[in-house]
């Protein structure tokens, strides 16, 4: 076992018995950065990455960061998922970083988010065998990021990866409704009323809820809310052509 993994076995030991174990890990890697950053933890939710939940946002900066890659369905930490590899964006302003995915990168800037660093948890070469699980962390000032921070950061994603696959999968795509943030945790519900009613897949169904979301200038997480509380319905997407993915 390399050092890496065996202090991430540690790491996911200390954690194992917590109510909401991202959280914890999220918090913990925050303040064992030598630098100041915000941290999220991101999963996808099938193998096809179209539906993402933000699992931890820890610091100021997370919570808007996490929240635009689940409701763009863009980022570096999409990137980094669909890639296998780490995404070290360390300037927003460079467009040649942001070339993927320039939407968030000019909406993060617009909430003073100036470098992203994305970090998949990595088991092997093959994208499509990974957990889905990515860690990334955030800082209001652009720069590369250290690699004594770099190598803390993967030991706390690889530390939620276990804590993941430990957890008992207790909802029908798998996914543990305790690694949830309560706001996304309704758009996970709500993406699935709309995969029922219209008879979609939940990437159909996501692709849905957040072309409406973009269109009405709506919020993704109030829009999600209504739909599952207030009974909002959607068009259907027949009235207006196949919904892409």
């Amino acid at each position: 076992m390399s050092a890496t993994r065996a202090q991430a076995v540690a790491l996911a030991a200390r954690y194992a018995d917590e109510d909401h174990p991202a959280r914890h890990l999220g918090k913990a890697c925050r303040t064992a950065l030598d630098y100041i950053y915000s941290v999220g933890l991101t999963l996808a939710a099938d193998a096809a990455l179209a539906q993402r939940v933000s699992l931890c946002a820890a610091g100021p900066l997370a919570d808007h960061a996490e929240r635009l890659q689940v409701s763009l369905g863009e980022g570096p930490c999409v990137q980094a998922l669909n890639q296998g590899t780490p995404v070290l964006a360390d300037n927003l302003n460079d467009p040649h970083l942001t070339r993927q995915w320039p939407v968030y990168a000019q909406q993060a800037l617009a909430h003073d988010i100036r470098a992203v660093f994305a970090l998949p948890a990595l088991n092997g070469p093959d994208p499509a065998q990974q957990s889905g699980l990515a860690l990334t962390l955030y800082r209001d000032q652009p720069g590369p990021l250290p690699a004594a921070d770099l190598h803390t950061a993967q030991v706390h994603t690889d530390a939620a990866e276990l804590l993941l696959l430990a957890t008992p999968q207790s909802t029908d795509d798998g996914l543990t409704d305790a690694w949830f943030l309560p706001a996304d945790a309704v758009v996970h519900q709500a993406t699935g009323i709309i995969s029922y009613r219209h008879t979609l897949t939940t990437g159909q169904a996501l692709a849905l809820l957040r072309a409406h979301a973009h269109t009405t200038d709506t919020d993704l997480t109030n829009l999600a809310h209504a739909i599952v509380h207030e009974d909002l319905h959607l068009p259907d997407p027949s009235d207006t052509g196949p919904t892409d993915i």
